[in-house]
């Protein structure tokens, strides 16, 4: 059988793959996407919308148990463990059905199997049905994403010890949780599993918590959590675990210190792994660093024809990177003028743990070493009306600018609904926006946006209600 043959093919349909499918489909390219498993990828089936799912009720039960708060009475408060997890694959699996209505609708060829570099044009595809075939394509994206990083004698074992994919679909509610690594992925869990009535410690390497994101906002999270009974271990790792009949007991070396923790369940959540292996790189000019393929600004390897797009690619490791990374690539192949390469400093990064945290650029210790002189500006949410009619008192945003030529250099935030203010400040980076520009934007009220303005205020001692 002849090979099918494309202008360009997607090995991936996750969210940057799928994209970048729908995208080159509209520029008129003849397109596939080859998916091993499910599409969506990662974000879609097994992580950024089944989580949301999940903290979603844990917000809404939260709420609940703190009724009297809003003037309202609810008798004996419960959940169903098995109905929110139910739930939650019910999001991600209309989500998943969603993708690949559109990828029919912009006739997008979707092949199911696993592919492999044959030569930098051809593709041997390990079909899911059985059988095989061959893929030409005169471009080829990699998209295959990433995986959690396992580490030697803490391997998940579906029981005892969980990968993100078990804590989504927990068969238990454990009383007692040991949660390793407090990035996105293992602070977001420990939120769902606290506000459900869990015991969690978390255990970080660093020296504080949710460590990508400014220090001040960093003791702000730490702070809260500790607030809502959460234990925080930093300089903390775990040196070996001992399995029992129905917990397991943790040990954990704190700063040199010897804990040791009874817990029913352990969550690992300490990085990612590249999905680089099996892939036939090692037939084709394609360059790895620790794992990552290399790309250029327009995501190009340095092979001609080959381009890597999303996790594959390296930090940050976000959804929306890929996608627009996607974006780029497709627009670059087809020959789109004025194609804008991507700038990392402009990627919002949100978690969603219970108060959430967002942010993008600098914060302000990378300001100060990239030899910035900087002004920075502060507001509480306690000093918002908005934030206080419901009754979301907790949280800051604060903001950092150039003193020299007032660009907005980093924002960052944390407290309620933070993750969605924060594309007010994505914008005003993409646009190069000064502090005058922001001081001049008529911000609605009563809203929580109006402290982004007067965290901009404060930062040039103009602030009006703090």
């Amino acid at each position: 059988m002849a090979p099918k043959s494309f202008d360009l093919v997607v090995i991936g349909g996750g969210p940057g793959g799928y994209v970048a499918a729908i995208r080159a489909a509209q520029l008129g390219l003849s397109t596939a996407v080859i998916e091993r498993a499910h599409l969506g990828g990662i974000c879609l089936n097994w992580g950024c919308i089944p989580t949301k799912a999940l903290l979603r009720s844990a917000e809404v039960y939260h709420t609940m148990t703190h009724a009297a708060d809003y003037g309202l009475t609810v008798e004996k408060a419960g959940f169903d463990l098995q109905a929110i997890v139910k739930r939650s694959r019910g999001v991600s699996k209309q989500l998943s059905s969603g993708v690949a209505h559109l990828l029919k609708k912009n006739k997008v060829t979707v092949i199911e199997g696993e592919a492999k570099f044959a030569d930098k044009s051809t593709l041997d595809v390990a079909l899911t049905k059985g059988g095989s075939e061959k893929v030409t394509a005169k471009h080829i994206i990699v998209a295959t994403g990433a995986r959690a990083r396992v580490l030697p004698g803490l391997e998940p074992d579906g029981k005892f010890i969980w990968s993100y994919k078990e804590a989504l679909v927990p068969d238990t509610m454990p009383k007692k949780l040991v949660v390793v690594g407090s990035g996105a992925i293992g602070i977001e869990f420990a939120s769902f599993f606290n506000m459900l009535g869990a015991d969690v410690t978390v255990v970080e390497l660093m020296d504080r918590v949710v460590p990508v994101e400014d220090a001040e906002i960093s003791a702000m999270a730490q702070k809260s959590f500790e607030k809502q009974g959460m234990k925080i271990l930093t300089k903390s790792k775990v040196s070996k675990v001992e399995k029992g009949k129905d917990t397991v007991k943790v040990f954990i070396d704190q700063d040199g210190k010897e804990v040791t923790i009874d817990a029913d369940r352990l969550i690992m959540a300490v990085g990612i792994v590249a999905n680089t292996e099996n892939l036939g790189l090692e037939k084709i000019n394609v360059k790895l660093d620790r794992g990552h393929i290399v790309t250029d600004e327009y995501l190009r390897t340095s092979e001609p024809n080959v381009y890597a797009i999303g996790d594959v690619t390296g930090a940050p490791w976000l959804a929306h990177k890929a996608s627009h990374e996607g974006v780029i690539c497709v627009e670059k192949i087809a020959g789109v003028k004025d194609v804008h390469p991507m700038k990392k400093e402009n990627i919002p990064g949100c978690t969603y743990c219970h108060p959430q945290i967002a942010s993008v650029g600098l914060t302000e210790a990378k300001a100060k070493d990239a030899g910035y002189d900087i002004r920075v500006g502060r507001f509480p949410f306690l000093g918002n009306g908005k934030a206080i009619a419901l009754g979301e008192p907790e949280g800051m945003i604060k903001t950092i600018f150039d003193k020299k030529t007032g660009e907005l250099l980093g924002a960052h935030m944390i407290g309620a609904e933070v993750t969605e203010l924060i594309q007010g400040y994505g914008i005003a980076k993409s646009l190069e926006t000064t502090e005058a520009d922001l001081m001049h934007t008529v911000f609605p009220h009563p809203t929580l946006s109006e402290m982004m303005h007067e965290s901009v205020l404060n930062a040039y001692d103009r602030a009006l209600h703090f």
